[in-house]
């Protein structure tokens, strides 16, 4: 029973971390059809600079937090502005080189700016310890990122499925011109998205960073396993996403616990199998034969 709390409480805080960063590219990519590969980018900035402001400025973690996710956000808008306009209704080969190289440009930045090795994490005392939760202990810090990353994608979830930005937003892609005859301000609307999607990868990065280690390559570290949420999680479906990163985060946890010398390897096999089994997303309708 205790291993199996382990499982389920590490696998569950992990999962919620990455499901922060996949729905960010689940936006771009699922809801804006853009092949966003410089989505890891976003999340290791806003995991450096909230560490940095925490550290070395004494700004406190929550505040270093949310002006790192508004600093990425913003900056998001200038790349958007700058380079992905041109992209929207570009062949997929072209988004992904594009991207690729910004995803360099930003490795070869933080290189320079932060060094070469991984960044040290150091949390502030309140979030050091751990917490009794009747039938084991468990990190503070663990518990505050479950409860933060579960109110930010409820939120998220609500505001697409109970508001007209979701719709407005599909109609934009689906008939651009058509969306902007309707009054539809398709632009600024792509850019907001855009802004929306860098800023969750920002909050993931900054939330996950004693998880996921910042170091230069992170852009591409941890691409792979975000690119797997959103192919599995159905291409633009939140309900999969956060389903999908749970699961991943459970059973990496599991496999590599119980199996730490194949872990990092079977987790793959599963995952490809998943996907060639599923690949229109694992729950996504099939439609009848």
């Amino acid at each position: 029973m205790s291993i199996l709390a382990f499982i389920v409480l590490y696998g569950v805080s992990y999962g919620l971390v990455l499901c922060l960063i996949a729905v960010g590219l689940v936006v771009t990519m699922g809801l804006m059809r853009v092949v966003n590969l410089a989505h890891g980018a976003f999340a290791a900035i806003g995991g450096y600079v909230a560490i940095d402001l925490t550290m070395h400025a004494h700004v406190p973690f929550p505040l270093a937090v949310c002006v790192a996710v508004a600093a990425v956000a913003a900056f998001s808008v200038l790349v958007e502005r700058a380079f992905f306009v041109s992209l929207y209704r570009a062949p997929e080969l072209d988004q992904v080189l594009l991207t690729v190289g910004l995803s360099f440009l930003a490795i070869g930045a933080l290189s320079l700016w932060y060094g070469r090795n991984v960044y040290p994490v150091i949390l502030p005392s309140y979030l050091q310890g751990s917490i009794d939760l009747g039938f084991r202990d468990f990190e503070v810090y663990r518990v505050v990122v479950v409860v933060v990353c579960a109110a930010v994608i409820t939120v998220l979830w609500l505001g697409f499925e109970r508001t007209n930005l979701g719709a407005r937003l599909r109609a934009a892609v689906d008939n651009r011109s058509m969306a902007q005859a309707t009054g539809i301000n398709v632009p600024r609307l792509f850019s907001l998205t855009f802004a929306l999607g860098s800023g969750l990868a920002a909050l993931g990065g900054a939330l996950g960073a004693p998880m996921l280690p910042l170091e230069p390559y992170y852009p591409f570290k941890y691409l792979v396993i975000v690119l797997i949420i959103v192919a599995l999680s159905g291409h633009g479906s939140l309900r999969g996403a956060i389903a999908v990163s749970i699961m991943i985060g459970v059973m990496e946890t599991a496999v590599r616990l119980l199996l730490p010398e194949l872990g990092a390897f079977l987790i793959y096999i599963v995952l490809i199998v998943l996907i060639v089994w599923r690949r229109e997303g694992l729950f996504a309708a099939r439609s009848a034969s």
